[in-house]
């Protein structure tokens, strides 16, 4: 869409409900009923099973939303107006409204799995334009919880990269929108932050969940795998990519991962007992590190744990070269075995992606996805925790990447600035075990900085309640003051003087 207006996100106390005051007369942008844009999806589907909202009303809002911030964000490739509203209706309408857990949230879905009678790009213009004539699991039990898919996300050309910007589009980070959100989920984080959804869809295969949620001042977690179905491209990237969500509460987070895992959504048990918890900040990539912002995210993160009473001893995980070529080679045969999947053909992907997928060729013809690298690994991993229970790692070396057209660069450029940008994510994809990012410090100017929390096999739960007792402890602003009509960025253009649709 292309429309542009003028008007921000509501901001709330940084933990519950934001307040109703959207605009500089407390009004949302197009009028909708002031202060349903900014609430907390878990307060969102309380009243409307309580009937003081209709789900109606609820998406509207946001649609209207994101009518006017859009713009200049670029997150969504598709905006399904009248089909959401449609939807929302079918919501307020049904006998089960009053038991479904996301009753009536406006959820965006990435372009990179199937809504029914969309097409679906996986962020390339070269996939063949059919709609789909089925929902992927994850959004049947999203639709099924109540929630309504509102659009869908945009992702860099088959999620491969740590950027998300594509011919003539380039997606901004609501933050500082001479930033990227990051990818590949940052389409879906961009509209989180900017308050246009309080829920959004993504998928984790290098860190393309917690990359964003990291650039936008988000909390995600990335389930372990086979938590959450996955049938993510050809082969869920040789079993390293799993389905997410990305939230501004740790509660709303709870509640989405409850349902795209099958669960019933309640508290997050707590473990009865003070953790043993791990920190390192060393680079599984030698020569890299986080700068200041982010040494002292992690040094507040650890004070927080240790006022809470839990033991944090420093302990680096054994991260070794074999691993992280065995889940690079995954993540290049990724590009290959997708673009067949889904009848791309080779000589119309973007040029870094022709090279990316020329390489994943190789890999599979040299036999070097090895299943055995992977089970080592985990199994690795699973021993490490023998005697902690969490470990505590910074996300990224410093902020954001620009934003800009980094497909019209090459392959190199592009692999080069995802590596020393983000070296501490990919480990936990090849092992195959839960990580979670949230927000722990700001840099100067208010740009968030992330720690990230990653557990064993199966504990998702308690990364949960772990991140909880920190939010509680350490409470973040939930959304981007950029579209605070008050602050700068109230004039139509990004901060860098452009538009998401045009390049740099």
């Amino acid at each position: 869409m292309d429309a542009s207006g003028g008007l921000g996100t509501a901001q709330g106390d940084g933990r519950g409900r934001a307040g109703g005051r959207t605009g500089s007369g407390g009004e949302d942008p197009a009028g909708s009923r002031p202060g349903i844009v900014g609430l907390p999806a878990t307060e969102i589907a309380a009243l409307v099973r309580a009937g003081e909202l209709t789900a109606v009303e609820v998406v509207r809002a946001h649609l209207d939303h994101i009518e006017a911030v859009d713009a200049r964000i670029g997150a969504f490739r598709v905006v399904r107006r009248e089909a959401a509203l449609a939807e929302a209706a079918a919501v307020d309408a049904s006998l089960t409204r009053f038991a479904l857990p996301l009753a009536g949230v406006p959820v965006a879905v990435k372009d990179n799995i199937a809504v029914s009678g969309e097409v679906c790009t996986d962020g390339s213009p070269a996939r063949p334009a059919v709609p789909e004539t089925h929902d992927h699991e994850v959004v049947r039990r999203l639709r099924k919880a109540g929630a309504v898919v509102v659009g869908i996300s945009r992702a860099p050309e088959l999620c491969l990269y740590a950027a998300t910007d594509g011919p003539g589009t380039v997606t901004r980070n609501p933050w500082d929108t001479a930033l990227s959100p990051a990818g590949s989920s940052g389409g879906s984080a961009a509209a989180v932050a900017s308050g246009s959804v309080p829920l959004a869809h993504g998928n984790d295969g290098m860190g393309s969940l917690r990359l964003p949620a990291a650039a936008c001042g988000l909390v995600t977690l990335k389930p372990g795998i086979g938590v959450v179905p996955g049938g993510i491209g050809a082969d869920d990237w040789s079993n390293m990519a799993v389905n997410g969500a990305l939230a501004t509460t740790v509660a709303d987070l709870a509640v989405a991962h409850a349902v795209l895992a099958g669960e019933q959504p309640g508290p997050s048990a707590d473990p009865g007992r003070p953790l043993r918890i791990a920190v390192s900040t060393r680079s599984p990539v030698p020569g890299l590190g986080g700068d200041a912002p982010v040494r002292a995210a992690v040094d507040a993160v650890v004070a927080q744990l240790r006022a809470a009473g839990h033991t944090v001893v420093p302990r680096t995980p054994p991260i070794t070269p074999a691993a992280a070529f065995g889940a690079v080679v995954r993540w290049m045969a990724g590009a290959e075995d997708d673009a067949e999947f889904l009848g791309i053909p080779r000589a119309e992907l973007q040029p870094r992606s022709r090279t990316h997928a020329r390489i994943g060729r190789a890999v599979r013809r040299l036999g070097l996805v090895r299943p055995r690298t992977q089970a080592r690994f985990r199994e690795r991993m699973t021993r490490f925790f023998d005697d902690v229970d969490l470990l505590v790692t910074p996300v990224t070396t410093g902020p954001p990447l620009p934003a800009r057209p980094w497909h019209e660069r090459s392959f190199l450029a592009n692999i080069s600035a995802n590596a020393r940008w983000a070296p501490w994510t990919a480990a936990w994809n090849l092992a195959g075990i839960p990580a979670a990012v949230l927000p722990a410090g700001t840099r100067p100017g208010g740009l968030p900085v992330p720690v990230q929390l990653v557990g064993p096999p199966g504990a998702e739960g308690l990364l949960l309640w772990v991140a909880g007792e920190l939010e509680a402890r350490q409470p973040w602003r939930r959304y981007a003051p950029v579209f605070d009509p008050t602050g700068p960025s109230t004039t139509g253009t990004t901060s860098s003087g452009t538009s998401p649709s045009g390049t740099t």
